[in-house]
Parts: C-alpha cells; sequence; structure tokens
C-alpha cells in the first residue's frame, strides 16, 4: 500500500469515530464543535509559526479563506446537533449529499458545467434519501429538526468544498488549514458565547473525547487527507471518503447500539451509489447499456 493511500484510508477511520463520539453527548453539540478546531488550531499554529510555514496571502484569498472556515464551521456544529437529534447514521449519510450540492452549485455559478451523469447520479442519490428515511416521511411532509440539519450540514460542506478548492490553488496546505481552523474557532467561539452555551464544567471523559475530536477527528485527520489529495484522484479521494459514512454507521450499531434496519441499509446503499455515479467519467447511457448486451 502507498503512502497516499494508507494516509487516505486512515484519515478515514479518524473522521468515521467523530459521529460516534459526538453522540455519547458528553457535551453540547455547539462547543463540542468549538473545541474541535481550537485545540486542532492551538497545535497546528504553534507549528507553522516556529517553522515560518504560515505563508499570508493577498486580501482577496485571505478573506475567501476566512470565509471558508466559517463555513466549514457551520457545518460541523450544524452536523453535531443534526447527530445528537437523530442518530450518527442518518446524520453522516445526509451531510454525504454534499457532492450534489457542488455540483448544483457549480452548475448555477460556475462556468465548468456538471455532466449528464452528474444528473442521473443526482437523481439515485435523492431516491436513496427518500428511501433511506421512509417515503411516508415525505408524502407527510414531516421534515423534522434532525433532518433539515442532516441536509444543512452537506450545503454548508458543498459552500466549504467550492470555496477551499479556489483558494488551495493559491495557497499552501498547511496556511490554508491555519487560517481556516482560527476563523472557525473564532467564529463557533462568538456564537457559542452569544447562545449561553458552557464553555467548562464538563466531566473528565468529556475532556478526553474533545481531545480526541481536535486531535484525531480534525488535525491529523485533516492533514493525511490534504497529503492524500495532493497525490492522488480528487475523485478518487472524494469516492473513497463516501466509505466514512458506512464506517461511522457501524461503529454506532456496534458501540452505541444503534438499530439499522434493512431499509436505512438499502437507502444508504442506493445514496452513495448515486454520489459515485456523479464521479464516473465514462459514458453511462442507456444506448450504450444495451449496445454492450447485445454483443454478449
Amino acid at each position: 500500500m502507498t503512502k497516499p493511500r494508507l494516509a487516505l484510508l486512515i484519515g478515514i477511520i479518524c473522521i468515521s469515530i467523530f459521529p460516534v463520539l459526538v453522540k455519547l453527548n458528553f457535551t453540547p453539540g455547539l462547543i463540542s464543535a468549538f473545541y474541535r478546531m481550537a485545540i486542532a488550531a492551538a497545535l497546528l499554529l504553534p507549528y507553522v509559526l516556529l517553522t515560518r510555514r504560515l505563508q499570508m496571502p493577498p486580501t482577496p484569498i485571505l478573506l475567501l479563506a476566512v470565509l471558508s472556515g466559517i463555513f466549514f464551521a457551520s457545518d460541523v456544529a450544524v452536523w453535531n446537533i443534526a447527530i445528537q437529534k437523530s442518530t450518527a447514521t442518518q446524520a453522516s449519510l445526509l451531510t454525504n449529499l454534499a457532492p450534489v450540492w457542488v455540483g448544483v452549485g457549480s452548475y448555477l455559478f460556475l462556468e465548468n458545467k456538471p455532466a449528464r451523469n452528474f444528473w442521473i447520479g443526482t437523481v439515485i442519490a435523492l431516491m436513496g434519501m427518500v428511501v433511506l428515511v421512509g417515503l411516508e416521511f415525505f408524502l407527510e411532509l414531516r421534515f423534522d429538526l434532525a433532518f433539515m440539519l442532516g441536509v444543512l450540514s452537506g450545503i454548508f460542506y458543498a459552500v466549504y468544498i467550492l470555496l477551499s478548492k479556489h483558494v488551495l490553488e493559491r495557497m499552501s496546505v498547511l496556511s490554508f488549514m491555519t487560517i481556516n481552523l482560527l476563523s472557525s474557532s473564532v467564529f463557533l467561539g462568538v456564537v457559542s458565547y452569544l447562545l449561553n452555551e458552557p464553555f467548562s464544567g464538563f466531566s473528565k471523559v468529556g475532556w478526553l473525547v474533545l481531545l480526541v475530536q481536535g486531535i484525531l477527528c480534525q488535525l491529523v485527520a485533516w492533514l493525511l487527507l490534504s497529503y492524500a489529495t495532493q497525490h492522488m484522484r480528487a475523485t478518487r479521494v472524494s469516492l473513497s471518503l463516501l466509505s466514512q459514512a458506512l464506517l461511522a454507521s457501524f461503529l454506532a450499531w456496534l458501540f452505541l447500539d444503534e438499530q439499522i434496519t434493512l431499509r436505512m441499509i438499502a437507502g444508504g446503499m442506493i445514496l452513495l451509489s448515486g454520489i459515485g455515479v456523479t464521479f464516473y467519467a465514462g459514458d453511462i447511457s442507456l444506448r450504450k447499456i444495451l449496445g454492450r448486451y447485445r454483443q454478449v
């Protein structure tokens, strides 16, 4: 196994642990998101300063990096609350709709429009979402808070992806991560203070969980994933990251006793398959499929 692939595998495992830790409810979801960013920033900032690897980009790029941090912070905060109000499985699968929203955003705002495969995959992914939560859920318009937050998390993450892709073409990964984490920490700190969230008073286990989230699930995971992205195809990394939703579901079943029904498994597989189709570069038209069938 090459180093980039190993980094990708370890990074996916680190991210998959996060929903299980949040679901333990040792700390409120918003504060959990704040400490995840603040702990990672507190460790990374001294390193980039001492090694002089922090490079400040031009002001427009700097502002975009700060804005991407705010969207990433919003994604994590909303995802945390969705996990605590529903299940780690549902929240993880819904936030993995992010590639769909990235394609929609690209179609609306960028010159590079998504190909036909993207729209086919989007339809399949949305069908999987319907199966996952149940058709009656949509027919009766029972869009509860947990469902809406799960979808909103994916939208926030999609905006982050679009912004970070533009910014990372103009600055280094370490500089971007440092600015991203600092802006995320400040934003979540201010929001938590305004909402009177507790910054202390947690149990020893609660503090330990926060440390694991900040060090393992944020700093280590995203450094490894950034390294993998630099040395592998972006589509391959994106597709591989979809497996973290399945791994998180398995860990939630193993450690949290979360019930996973056949409907949830079927819906999750359809959803992830649809997202996989959006990354597929080949022609999947019905005419080509029938042509191959006739040749056989």
